[in-house]
């Protein structure tokens, strides 16, 4: 049973909720900390020169996917000269930048895995889109012994067909060639299987988590969120609670505020980092991603889901976002090959970047344990993450809710990927 909504006596709202403009929906709690309208982003650039790839949801229980189209960068229909050496100035990070950014094993990681991203509608470009994007950037061609085909596609019952409508001008297969070419990106190993269900809502999209752990996935990015609500301790327990599978879940692109399924306390909640090249010896610098004060990663408090009990800061008497981060920004974004409802390479953002990047680095980890929620072997093994301690999202109380601290905070969890020990047992 959900225990029932109480006052959070340790943090102060600073404002009222932020409410989805053009939908009324609020992602933020109304039982918590509020971010001030004020921008805080050092690198904040015109509205335009962005757009979401999907509409927000206009009815509860809906979610939109998270990802961003960097509209600054030109698309092209082949990759710009070397893209992978100085992204994101052509088309985005590749592969080599994010595994070089983490210090990923991702030449010998990830065999036998399989990794599922769970999305709305139908790309029926999506097969041919991955085999383009792993050609261009020198990965191992699909359908080897090793990654045992590579992609499969299936509904949401997990069946081959018959496979849901046309994602149209939804955006929803910008979303899937984002979900699946950073799964490749990280483990090129991996077999990645691409859920498609018959609608954005939770419903539909939880039933798709279901299939894909019925399919043997171990690690499953979900890169959507929605308001939250009173049906989420319900969703909760009917799909996304899968002990013994890494299920990841994008933080939101709205800035501060919590949505759902990353509210869940079963799911690893993942925000979003601008990365960009350094001369410091790890070579990369990251910040939390904050465009605008409606355009950034997602953190805070929910006002429903129960805290986890590896969670014990102390700002949120229910779940904290986030556990974890990864690049997002989309001005610092990632390279995408999309056909579908683009015209080839783009440069694309949003915390829908960092929720597979993530779910990837799990599966290079290795099969979590069983009978335990993987979002806990973050807490054990803070040391090995890379801790991201600048950047913020306003003005909140306490301000670890939305500003990027030494140790744990809001924005980014307790830091992004330093190898994968972070992510085992």
């Amino acid at each position: 049973m959900r225990a029932q909504l109480s006052r959070v006596r340790a943090v102060t709202i600073s404002m009222a909720s932020i409410a989805l403009a053009a939908t009324g929906l609020a992602f933020a709690s109304t039982a918590t900390a509020t971010a001030s309208t004020a921008s805080t982003a050092a690198s904040a650039r015109p509205a335009a020169s962005f757009r979401r790839a999907c509409a927000l949801p206009t009815t509860r229980n809906t979610a939109a996917c998270n990802a961003i189209v960097n509209l600054s960068v030109a698309q092209r229909a082949t990759m710009a000269a070397a893209p992978d050496a100085t992204a994101p100035t052509t088309d985005g990070f590749g592969p080599a930048s994010l595994q070089a950014a983490y210090k990923l094993p991702s030449a010998t990681g990830g065999v036998g895995q399989t990794v599922a991203v769970v999305d709305a509608f139908n790309d029926p470009n999506a097969k041919s889109d991955l085999a383009t994007y792993r050609a261009d950037f020198g990965q191992p061609a699909c359908n080897t012994s090793t990654n045992a085909g590579c992609l499969t596609v299936v509904n949401q019952n997990g069946k081959a067909s018959p496979l849901p409508r046309s994602a149209g001008t939804t955006g929803w297969a910008t979303e899937e060639s984002l979900d699946v070419d950073m799964v490749s990106a990280i483990c090129p190993n991996c077999h990645i299987i691409l859920v498609e269900v018959t609608s954005a809502s939770i419903q539909n999209l939880g039933t798709g988590v279901n299939a894909a752990v019925s399919l043997g996935a171990h690690f499953v990015s979900n890169s959507y969120g929605g308001a939250e609500s009173s049906s989420d301790a319900t969703f909760d327990s009917e799909f996304y609670e899968h002990s013994g599978v890494a299920v990841t879940a994008s933080a939101g692109d709205g800035g501060f505020g919590v949505s759902y399924p990353a509210a869940s306390q079963f799911v690893t909640a993942v925000g979003g980092t601008a990365l960009k090249t350094s001369t410091n010896a790890r070579g990369w610098t990251e910040s939390v991603w904050s465009t605008s004060s409606t355009e950034g990663t997602g953190a805070g408090c929910s006002a429903d889901d129960a805290k986890p009990s590896w969670q014990t800061d102390t700002g949120c008497t229910r779940r904290t976002d986030n556990d974890v981060a990864a690049v997002a920004d989309p001005a610092t974004g990632v390279a995408v090959f999309d056909t579908f409802d683009q015209d080839g390479f783009l440069e694309v953002g949003g915390t829908s970047a960092s929720s597979p990047i993530i779910a990837a680095t799990f599966a290079l980890a290795g099969t979590p344990s069983a009978g335990t929620f993987p979002s806990s072997d973050i807490y054990k093994h803070t040391s090995s993450l890379f801790d991201v301690t600048t950047g913020k999202l306003g003005t909140c109380s306490p301000a670890y809710l939305c500003t990027a601290e030494t140790g744990y905070d809001g924005p980014t969890g307790w830091g992004t990927p330093d190898g994968t020990a972070a992510f085992t047992g």
